[in-house]
């Protein structure tokens, strides 16, 4: 689908919010007005509109939830093309919002001085145009640890706690590897789930993956790419690692329920996600570990589209959710990690627990995994587009089993030549 629009600048905050949330010329208006909020996957968001809604009795919100990052930003390119159809607040998820930010005009300038500071600088700074106009309100980040099972995990015969399983997966990404082979020697499981999840930990590493911010794409020419790519395959099919289950399919969706896998990546928002697939299975823990170091994957953004009807009143729910106090309970909700500077130092996230994970110390595992990340890769324009084209490549190999390696990276190289 292509996104044609002419990128350009402007737009003016037309009115500021107060501490409750309420802009500053709509609050009190006894008009009863819908409000539509559009997210995927888990945004920890039922309650908190439950709790809007009550703290305004002229305000409904109907929740849209897509059920992938994917058809989510189609929905929003579709409608933002037409001039028609967006949700009053659409999320957008970090790896496709400088697409976005190509078209700043089609978003309401968020910027407000009741905002300044609320966020990392680096997560308020890439939702900043040139000329100061905010498009998004930072919602979670995404640092990752690694969740495993501890039932698979003694079965092998491996630590089981989570600070000794720390200290077994502390390392580069091919001792994380090497120890996967060390598991699956003794076990029916495999490692992982699949190269292409796997891939996302190990390509937000890379500090310019596949674009220069001159625009130049480097994505086939880079050594470190086609090597990260060599090793990840290396891993997943040479060593029978992993478990082939490409990533929100249904397939992969089942494996929770069947022994398919023993570890994967885990930013906080992936929490909510292997709970709702794992209903019944006991075993799952989270280790204080990454390969590499740190690594943030994933994180979004409230925006507000200027096509809509009720664009004051968007605002002033987009403001109150992304606050502090709101990031704190999606957390509880679903493990979102909020990005927000005040929410990293509640006592309340420091001393958060995740009871399906064995109880584990979620706020502070995820708050030193945050702390772990040194910087944040430049995602280009095209980044989607050619991550897009290397999941695909990883998923012949790993998942349908049509290529090896070099065959599907001619492939690749192919469709990112396509890209123009």
């Amino acid at each position: 689908m292509t996104f044609t629009l002419a990128a350009c600048g402007g737009g003016d905050n037309e009115g500021s919010s107060n501490d409750n949330g309420d802009s500053s010329e709509e609050a009190g208006s006894g008009e009863q007005i819908t409000l539509t909020v559009a997210t995927f996957n888990e945004f920890g968001y039922e309650e908190l509109l439950e709790e809007y809604e009550s703290l305004h009795d002229n305000i409904t919100v109907e929740h849209v939830k897509a059920d992938t990052a994917d058809n989510a930003r189609d929905a929003l390119r579709n409608s933002l093309g037409a001039d028609s159809g967006a949700a009053d607040i659409e999320a957008i998820e970090i790896d496709w919002l400088v697409e976005f930010m190509q078209y700043p005009d089609k978003f309401s300038d968020l910027s407000d001085p009741s905002v300044d500071g609320r966020w990392q600088d680096w997560k308020a700074d890439a939702a900043t145009t040139d000329d100061g106009k905010l498009i998004g309100y930072g919602t979670d980040n995404g640092p990752q640890a690694i969740c495993y099972r501890a039932d698979l995990f003694e079965a092998a015969g491996l630590p089981t706690e989570r600070e000794e399983v720390a200290t077994l997966l502390e390392g580069d990404w091919q001792h994380y590897f090497d120890v996967g082979k060390d598991f699956v020697a003794t076990s029916d499981s495999a490692w992982f789930d699949s190269a292409g999840a796997t891939w996302q930990g190990m390509i937000n590493q890379v500090e310019v993956p596949y674009q220069e911010p001159s625009g130049e794409i480097i994505a086939t020419t880079s050594p470190e790419v086609r090597s990260l790519y060599d090793q990840v395959l290396a891993a997943s099919t040479d060593a029978e690692l992993s478990a082939g289950l490409q990533q929100w399919t249904p397939d992969w969706v089942a494996g929770f329920q069947s022994d398919s896998f023993a570890t994967m990546l885990c930013p906080g928002w992936m929490l909510g996600i292997i709970e709702g697939n794992s209903e019944g299975v006991e075993g799952w823990d989270v280790a204080n570990v990454f390969p590499g170091g740190g690594g943030n994957w994933g994180g979004s953004y409230l925006t507000v589209p200027a096509q809509g009807d009720h664009i004051e009143e968007a605002k002033a729910l987009a403001n109150w959710l992304t606050e502090p106090e709101q990031q704190i309970k999606a957390f509880e909700a679903k493990g979102t990690f909020p990005s927000q500077v005040e929410a990293l130092e509640s006592e309340t996230l420091l001393s958060s627990t995740n009871e399906f994970f064995n109880n584990a110390p979620t706020g502070q595992i995820f708050v030193d995994r945050a702390k772990a990340i040194t910087f944040q890769p430049f995602k280009g324009p095209d980044y989607f587009s050619i991550n897009s084209a290397l999941q695909d490549a990883l998923t012949r190999v790993d998942v349908d089993g049509t290529d090896d390696a070099q065959t599907s990276w001619d492939k690749f190289v192919a469709d990112v030549e396509a890209l123009g």
